[in-house]
Order: structure tokens, then C-alpha cells, then sequence
């Protein structure tokens, strides 16, 4: 097999397993958005006045918080699930990128403080998970503002809180796609970091949804002490960001590190 070839194939079985992992964490995602549709759902109705309006929004509100406080515990187990996988995602990267590695840097990669890193991200995958609730019932309280700001109908408000769980799903499926990239990276960066890796190949899924900065970074060598320069506009209105591979919103990209890059 080609070494263009190889490289595809392990773009895309990295990409499946990143999927399987997505949709799963999305699935658990959605439960909650579910849960927090239903609340929204029970308190408003399309016979409304402003001020019942109003006093709807503050029950949901009180609603929404305790839900978001009950949230923490399942919150950890759902997201040191995902974590778990992730990081055996990436060490199995690494056991096959590792046949090319001596004993005794096998041994040391053995002994890389991922611990530290996935105890920070659990950290903020449970904050993600519970700020859903908290984040729709202020985008509730935004719309009845707003909505009243500008004169609006009391039943266009509530069509529009009853729509906003549409907003919600959209955010879960953002958090899942870019939580689990991040991570994958940040394990992947963590576990360089320690053997002495400097640089690594900017990797892509390989398949039609890949912006257009990122394909234009594909296959490009990168160093893990300077995140790139990567344009996340277009090409007539380029938005340059600094980051590393699969550090950003939406992003699949992955992380190839180099394990005998010389200057």
C-alpha cells in the first residue's frame, strides 16, 4: 500500500470510530435536551398574556436550575464514559504508531500524565452538560425581552420559546462533534508532549465536509509548541485562527505526531 493510500485508510477508520463516538455522546446529549423540551413545553401555551408569559418564565427558570443541579452526577458518568473511550482511541493510535518506537520510549509513553489532562476534561464536560438547562432558560428569558421590547404578540413569543428547543439540540450536536476532537487532540498533545515530539502531520477526515482552511492544512507539518495560523472563513473572506488540529468548534481533524522530525 502506498503511503498516500495508508494514510487515507487511517484517516477514515479514525473518522468512523470518531463518529461512533459522536453519535453515541450525542445520544446521551439529546436526553437531556429532551428532558429540558418537556419542562419548556409543560409551562407555556399559545393563549398567553405578557405577564403570564412572564411568570411562566421565571417557574421554567427555577425549573431548569434545579434540573441543571440534578444533572451533575449523571452528568460525570456520561461524560467519563466518553472520556474513557476516547482515551482508548487514542492509545490504540499509539500502539500503532509505536512499531516504529524503541523500548524504551514505549516504556515512557506508558508513564505520560494523561490522568491530569482527563481529569480536566471531565471537568468541563460536566460543566457543558449541566449549562444546557441554565443556557435555555436565558435564552427564554431573552426572547420574552426581546420580544416584548419590540411589540411583538404574546403568542409569537411562545412559538418562538416553544421552537428554541431546536437551538438546544443544535448546541448538543456542537458540543459532541468538538468535545470529542478536542479531546482525542489533547490526549494526543499530552502524550507528545512527554516523549519528546515536537512536531506532527495536520490530518483530515478525507470526505467532502472538510472546510476549506482545514483542507488546506492536510498533510501539513505542524509544531505542537505554535497551534497554526488556519483560516476558518472562506477563501473570499479568510478568518484567521490559531489552533491545532481538532482544537476548534465542528472541527475532525486529527493530530499525526512525528516521533524523529528534524529541523
Amino acid at each position: 500500500m502506498s503511503s498516500k493510500n495508508a494514510q487515507i485508510t487511517r484517516a477514515r477508520k479514525r473518522f468512523a470510530t470518531a463518529l461512533r463516538l459522536e453519535k453515541d455522546y450525542l445520544r446521551s446529549l439529546n436526553a437531556v435536551v429532551k428532558q429540558i423540551d418537556t419542562l419548556t413545553k409543560m409551562m407555556y401555551h399559545g393563549d398567553m398574556s405578557d405577564n403570564e408569559i412572564k411568570d411562566a418564565n421565571i417557574k421554567l427558570d427555577g425549573m431548569l436550575k434545579g434540573y441543571s443541579k440534578l444533572l451533575e452526577p449523571w452528568a460525570t458518568s456520561a461524560a467519563n464514559k466518553i472520556l474513557t473511550r476516547i482515551a482508548a482511541v487514542d492509545e490504540a493510535a499509539w500502539v500503532q504508531l509505536g512499531k516504529t518506537m524503541s523500548r524504551e520510549l514505549k516504556k515512557e509513553l506508558q508513564s505520560a500524565p494523561t490522568g491530569t489532562m482527563l481529569h480536566m476534561f471531565l471537568a468541563e464536560q460536566v460543566h457543558l452538560i449541566t449549562s444546557l438547562p441554565t443556557e435555555a432558560a436565558e435564552r427564554v428569558h431573552e426572547m420574552t425581552l426581546n420580544g416584548i421590547t419590540r411589540g411583538e404578540r404574546a403568542s409569537s413569543i411562545v412559538e418562538k420559546i416553544l421552537e428554541s428547543g431546536n437551538v438546544s439540540y443544535s448546541r448538543a450536536k456542537c458540543i459532541a462533534r468538538t468535545e470529542v476532537a478536542r479531546t482525542a487532540s489533547g490526549l494526543t498533545i499530552a502524550r507528545a508532549n512527554y516523549i519528546g515530539s515536537t512536531h506532527y502531520y495536520w490530518r483530515t477526515s478525507g470526505d467532502s465536509d472538510v472546510r476549506i482552511g482545514h483542507k488546506e492544512m492536510d498533510g501539513k507539518i505542524c509544531e505542537f509548541a505554535k497551534p497554526p495560523a488556519v483560516n476558518e472563513g472562506t477563501a473570499e473572506h479568510p478568518r484567521i485562527m490559531y489552533h491545532h488540529a481538532g482544537c476548534i468548534w465542528n472541527c475532525r481533524c486529527y493530530i499525526e505526531p512525528i516521533l524523529d522530525y528534524e529541523m
